[in-house]
C-alpha cells in the first residue's frame, strides 16, 4: 500500500463501503487530514472494484493534492482490499457493547470510536463531536480490560452501553448523510474486476505452490526478509523503546474528555511535555505525535534522550503507546469518596494521588501535598483508605467535605492542562 493512504471499510446502515483515508500529511508548515471525497461529501464505495476505477479516473477530489496520491491511484485493484484492522463496523457497535468487555471487543470498539471522531472531525460532523464531549466515559474502553473489573467496572460498563442504546443511531445516520457513491465508468470496473479475479486465482497458485515445496518457499521468504527489512515497522515492534528513552506515555481521562501527553522523572523529579508548570495535553495519540514531530519549547525538551522521541515521530515510527501503570481515570472518584472507603477502588486513587502530586511537583507548587497532608481529613481519609490498618482510627461520616476538598485538587489539576 501506498504511503500514508489507507483503504478503509465502514459498516453503515446502508451497507458496507469502502474508502481511502489519508491519516495525516503535512504540506509546507501545514497539516492535513482527509478521505477520499470531495468539500462536504465523503465518497463510499460498495466494492473495491468500483474504487479503483474511480480513483484511476478522477482527479478532483480531496486527496489529490497527497503526496502519495500518484502512486495510490496506480495500484493494483487487490491492493485496495481494506484489511482486517481497518474495516469498522459501525452497525455492529450496539452488539459489542452487549458482550462481555474482553480484550477483543474493547479493541474493536477503540479502533471504530476513533474512527468515528476522526470522520467527525475532517467531515465537520458536528453530533460526532458533541457526542463524544458529552460522554468521556467512552475513552475508557482504550484502558483495557482491568477498566471493567469490579463493581465500578461493571457500572462503568453500563453507561457505556446506555450511551450508545441513546445516542448511537444518530451518529450511524449523522455519518450516513456524508457518504456519497459518485458515478464509475462501467469499463474501469470490468478492469479492476478482473485484476481481482487474476488476483485470487494466482493466490491459489501461491498457496499450491507452497503444499508443492514448503521449504524453498520458507527459504526464499526469509532470504526476502533479511534483504528488505521494513525500518520503520521493526522500530515500531520494539516493546522497549519508551523504556529506553525513559519517557512514558500518559493517558488521563477527565471529566470532560480523555487527554494524552508525556512525562519522566530526572532525580525522582517530575517532568512533563510543558513549561512553567502548565501541561501540554493532546485528544489523540496521532495528534500527539504530530506535535512531537516538530520543535517546540518545553521542559522535555532539555532531556538528553528527547531527541530519539523527535527522530522517531518524524520518520513516523512513533507508536504512542500507554501502559496500564500511566492511565488515570479521574471521572467518579470524588462521588466514591463520599460514600465512604469501601466504595473507592483504591487503584485508582492512588494513581490520581500520584499525578496531582507529579503535576504540582513540576510547577513547584506545595498545594497537594499540603491538601494530602495527614493532618488535614482528605489526607486522613486518603491516607486511611490507600494504607488500611486495624488499629488506626477509621474516618467516620459524612464525607461530604473530603469529597469537596478532592474535587477542588481535581480542578486545580485540570487547570494545569493546556490543551493543543
Amino acid at each position: 500500500m501506498a504511503g500514508d493512504i489507507i483503504p478503509i471499510e465502514l459498516g453503515l446502515t446502508r451497507g458496507d463501503f469502502v474508502t481511502l483515508w489519508a491519516p495525516e500529511w503535512r504540506e509546507g508548515d501545514d497539516e492535513w487530514e482527509a478521505f477520499l471525497g470531495h468539500e462536504e461529501d465523503l465518497y463510499g464505495f460498495e466494492a473495491v472494484a468500483h474504487l479503483a476505477a474511480f480513483i484511476r479516473n478522477d482527479n478532483d477530489n480531496d486527496l489529490v493534492d497527497h503526496p502519495s496520491w500518484t502512486v495510490v491511484s496506480s495500484l493494483a485493484a487487490n491492493e485496495l482490499e481494506p484489511d482486517d484492522l481497518h474495516r469498522f463496523d459501525l452497525v455492529g457497535v450496539p452488539e459489542l457493547v452487549a458482550e462481555e468487555p474482553d480484550s477483543d471487543v474493547l479493541a474493536e470498539l477503540t479502533a471504530i470510536f476513533e474512527m468515528v471522531q476522526t470522520i467527525g472531525d475532517v467531515c465537520e460532523i458536528n453530533s460526532v463531536a458533541s457526542f463524544f464531549a458529552g460522554n468521556p466515559h467512552l475513552g475508557s474502553v482504550g484502558l483495557g480490560v482491568d477498566a471493567y473489573v469490579g463493581k465500578d467496572g461493571q457500572k462503568l460498563w453500563d453507561r457505556i452501553g446506555a450511551s450508545i442504546a441513546k445516542s448511537w443511531d444518530d451518529i450511524i445516520d449523522a455519518i450516513d448523510s456524508v457518504v456519497t457513491t459518485p458515478d464509475v465508468d462501467a469499463k474501469a470496473v470490468d478492469v479492476a474486476e478482473a485484476e481481482l479475479l487474476a488476483a485470487a486465482e494466482n493466490i491459489v497458485d501461491a498457496d499450491d505452490l507452497s503444499e508443492d515445496d514448503p521449504d524453498e518457499d520458507t527459504e526464499d521468504a526469509e532470504s526476502d526478509t533479511e534483504e528488505d527489512p521494513d525500518p520503520i515497522a521493526v522500530h515500531a515492534a520494539e516493546d522497549d523503546f519508551w523504556a529506553g528513552v525513559g519517557i512514558d506515555p500518559v493517558r488521563i481521562i477527565t471529566s470532560e474528555d480523555t487527554y494524552y501527553t508525556l512525562r519522566c522523572y530526572i532525580d525522582d523529579e517530575p517532568i512533563f511535555l510543558g513549561r512553567t508548570g502548565s501541561i501540554t495535553v493532546f485528544g489523540s495519540e496521532r495528534s500527539l505525535a504530530r506535535y512531537l514531530a516538530d520543535d517546540h519549547d518545553h521542559d522535555l525538551a532539555k532531556v538528553s534522550t528527547f531527541a530519539d522521541v523527535q527522530t522517531a515521530a518524524i520518520d513516523g515510527s512513533l507508536q504512542i503507546e500507554v501502559t496500564d501503570d500511566n492511565v488515570y481515570v479521574l471521572p467518579g472518584l470524588a462521588d466514591d469518596l463520599a460514600e465512604g472507603p469501601d466504595s473507592v477502588d483504591t487503584d485508582q486513587l492512588d494513581l490520581a494521588v500520584e499525578l496531582f502530586t507529579d503535576a504540582a511537583d513540576f510547577a513547584d507548587d506545595d498545594s497537594v501535598e499540603e491538601a494530602l497532608a495527614s493532618s488535614t481529613p482528605l489526607g486522613w481519609y486518603v491516607s486511611y483508605t490507600l494504607e488500611p490498618d486495624p488499629n488506626r482510627l477509621a474516618p467516620s461520616p459524612p464525607f461530604a467535605v473530603e469529597a469537596e476538598a478532592w474535587r477542588a485538587l481535581e480542578r486545580e489539576f485540570e487547570a494545569r492542562l493546556r490543551k493543543e
